[in-house]
Order: C-alpha cells, then structure tokens, then sequence
C-alpha cells in the first residue's frame, strides 16, 4: 500500500519495491503537486489515482528511473558510460560542449521522463531567434547546428530508452529545422589545379628588415629567394590525387607506403583533442582503404623519402620522430593546422602576382576537387566513393550532387553535338557510304 505524507503544499508518495541484494528495503518516491485551479476535494481524488497509478507502475515494473533523474543528470552518464566507450574524443568534446553551452541550460533542470516534444521545439526556436554570444558579438545559429543538436538530444534519448529509462524518444515527433543545401562546395577547376601545380615550382622572393632603428632611421632591407618545400608539394599532388583528408596525411607513415605497388594504405588519422593530437582509426570502416597513386606522384613521393632521410642523418639527435613521411624539423608528426596554412598561404601569393585569381579554398578543397575531376570524366560512382573513403555511395552523391548535374548536363552536350551539330572540320558532305542514311 502507497503510503503520503504531506511536505508544505505537496505530497510525497512511497511504495515498497522489494529489498536490495544487501536486504535493505528499496523505496520508490514521487511528488503530487495540487491544482490551485481545483477545489480540495477534486484535489484529493487526483492525489489517490495519482498515488494508486505510481503503486501499479512499481509493482508491474513499469516504474522508470526517468521519472526521478533530471536530463543534466542523465546526459552526465550517457557521456561517461556511452559516448566515452563508443565514440572518438574529438566527438566526445564536442558532444560536452554542446551540453555545457546549449542544451543542458535550456531542459537539463527538466525530469527525464517529463520532457516534450514541445520542450525540444522550443529548444529549437530559442537557438534560432536568440542566437548566441561570442567575443561581445551576437551570432546566430545555423539549421545545420540546429539540427546537429537535435541529433546528440536525439541519440541519448534512444539510448535512455535501450536501458529502459523512459518508454520513447520525443525527439522522434519533432522535426529540426530543414538544412537548405544553399552552400557550394569549394574546389579547384582542372585549368584552376594545373595553374596551381605550375605555381608551386616558381621560386618566390622573401624581404627580411627594414625596420626602424631607435634613432629613427631606416633598417637594412635584404632580400632571400625560396621556393615550395618538396614535402609541401608532395603532400598537395597527395591530397588531389588520391583525395585524402587532412588528419589521414599527417597520420601518414612510410610502413603505409608500398613502392612496389604504388599504393598507399589508409589505416589512421590524426585528429586534435583539447589535450594533445591523437591518431587512431579512421572515422569509418570504409575510410580503411587501398588508394593506388600515379607512377610520377610515387616518384616524387619516393624523392621525398631520400630528402628526408638525408636530412635526419645529417641533424643527428635533434630527430625525435619515427617514421611519419610528413614531419616538422625534428622529425616529429606535422601539426595538423600546418598543410593548411601553407596552402592558403601559396594561394594568397599566388592572387598577388596574377589577374586570373584562384578561388580561396581551403586543403580540404584539393579533395573536392580530386571527386569533381572523377566526376567530371565519367569515373563511376561506386569507385569515387570508394577512394574517398566513404560509407555509403549516397554520401558521396550527396555531396557531389552539383558535380554529378555538371558531368549529366556535359554528357548531354557532347550527345548534342554528335547528332544534331556539325563538328568542326565538317564540309556538310556525308560520309555515309552509298546507298546508306543517317539513323537522324
């Protein structure tokens, strides 16, 4: 039998629920809070089903910790016993991030079992309407972050419901805001690549000085030419030819490099934490892959390997890496940020000394533009996926749809002009033998 005692202007209700392994007697609890709109009798009768329904749930088992357990609390256990054992740390710190900053303010206060459809709907507005703060300035949220949040909320609820914590997900009645695919990727054209490849080997002038002394006159100004380092270069034809990502570059390393074969194996990739940078598995099991390279790209990679064991051999000690192809001075892993800033740097110099500017992408840009280019000459699907590392073909044609419309829209030009345009060169005349007509 229920037991409630009242507590102020609520009502506290207790069932037994059986005893604990240690024989200690389990107690389940619920608060009553009356209608000030109702008479006290109608209170009364609500406060008895209300005691009565609590009672049935413990003893039939349907009684939910959800019911107890604020979302705050909750998300504070999902992260540790879900997200910490199953996803990246980079995932992981995005993930407490978004509880820190967004959802836990907006319904962490709330019971597990108590939120809403409505409540996520509202989470939803308020980020669209009120935006957020950054540096003094007001910013607005996208729907694409919109949506990513709606997606953690989502994923630990489904979770709540596998340990029998709540009966259903609400978020499965409430639908985020729609992601308008407004924004074109940004890739190089083939002309805009070979323009680019051309611009790596012309050597580049670099001013030193030319600062004021203290007495006010000017500083010796003297001149140092350079030219692109051979491990940028070899890591950019990399990137367009076999469309790596930035963290599986840096990850690289000479045991997954096959001469013989010119292949190199995607195995790792690097990704930045808070902490540190870490390498482990690739983001997918397809991101796993095989990827052959072109003959002149090995050599030249090949090249690169005599450069940097010379150079580890003549600096001695100062080495500490192991065997990443890609390095800082003293041989260990390139900093991820590091290709990137280096290629938009030879971009900025290259829009400096030409009329024709090259667009301003970043490196993730030579990996559109390695899918756009396969795209474009009619490599099939099923293969560009796969190079690119991939889950699912669809992800690839997602992204790509743009290029994908190109390559239809050229196949239909080139049909058009086999057949119903005169190629350069025709006389007019047929060439038909005698005797035969054209099928047009």
């Amino acid at each position: 039998m229920a037991s409630i005692s009242k507590r102020g202007n609520t009502y506290r209700i207790t069932v037994s629920n059986g005893r604990a392994a240690d024989g200690t007697q389990i107690r389940e609890t619920a608060t009553f809070v009356p209608d000030p709109t109702k008479t006290e009798h109608q209170n009364k009768k609500a406060l008895e089903k209300f005691a009565y329904e609590f009672e049935e749930r413990v003893k039939n088992g349907k009684y939910l910790k959800g019911e107890k357990m604020t979302y705050k609390e909750y998300s504070s256990i999902w992260m540790e016993e879900y997200v910490s054992k199953q996803l990246s740390v980079t995932t992981y710190e995005r993930y407490e991030s978004a509880f820190n900053r967004t959802i836990n303010p907006a319904i962490g206060h709330l019971k597990l079992a108590q939120i809403t459809p409505l409540h996520l709907q509202h989470l939803y507005r308020d980020m669209d309407e009120k935006g957020y703060e950054q540096n003094g300035k007001h910013k607005k949220y996208s729907n694409n972050t919109i949506k990513r949040i709606h997606q953690i909320v989502s994923s630990s609820l489904n979770t709540a419901v596998q340990w029998q914590l709540i009966e259903s997900n609400p978020c499965s009645r409430v639908k985020p805001p729609k992601v308008e695919k407004t924004q074109m990727i940004k890739n190089f054209t083939a002309e805009q690549t070979e323009a680019f490849f051309e611009f790596l080997e012309e050597p580049y002038t670099v001013v030193h000085g030319g600062r004021k002394k203290k007495n006010g006159s000017p500083g010796k100004v003297y001149t140092e030419e350079r030219t692109v380092p051979l491990k940028y270069k070899v890591l950019f034809y990399i990137t367009l030819f076999a469309g790596f990502r930035r963290g599986e570059l840096v990850a690289l390393t000479w045991e997954d490099v096959d001469f013989k074969n010119n292949t190199i194996d995607i195995s790792k990739a690097s990704a930045r934490t808070r902490q540190e940078i870490i390498t482990k598995e690739p983001k997918s099991v397809t991101s796993n892959r095989l990827v052959t390279l072109p003959v002149e790209v090995m050599e030249m990679l090949q090249v690169w390997k005599g450069e940097q064991n010379a150079y580890r051999l003549s600096v001695g000690s100062y080495w500490e890496g192991g065997s990443y192809v890609f390095t800082q001075d003293d041989g260990r892993q390139l900093d991820i940020s590091t290709p990137n800033k280096v290629f938009k740097k030879i971009i900025r110099r290259y829009n400096k000394n030409h009329e024709d500017q090259l667009p301003d992408i970043t490196l993730h840009g030579l990996r559109h533009t390695n899918a756009t280019l396969m795209i474009a000459n009619h490599i099939n699907m099923k293969t560009v996926s796969s190079r690119l590392g991939h889950s699912e073909i669809g992800t690839t044609m997602n992204i790509y749809a743009h290029a994908l419309r190109s390559a239809d829209q050229q196949t239909a030009d080139t049909l058009d002009s086999l057949f119903f345009h005169k190629r350069p060169g025709d006389t007019g005349a047929s060439e038909e033998p005698a005797g035969q007509k054209s099928i047009l």
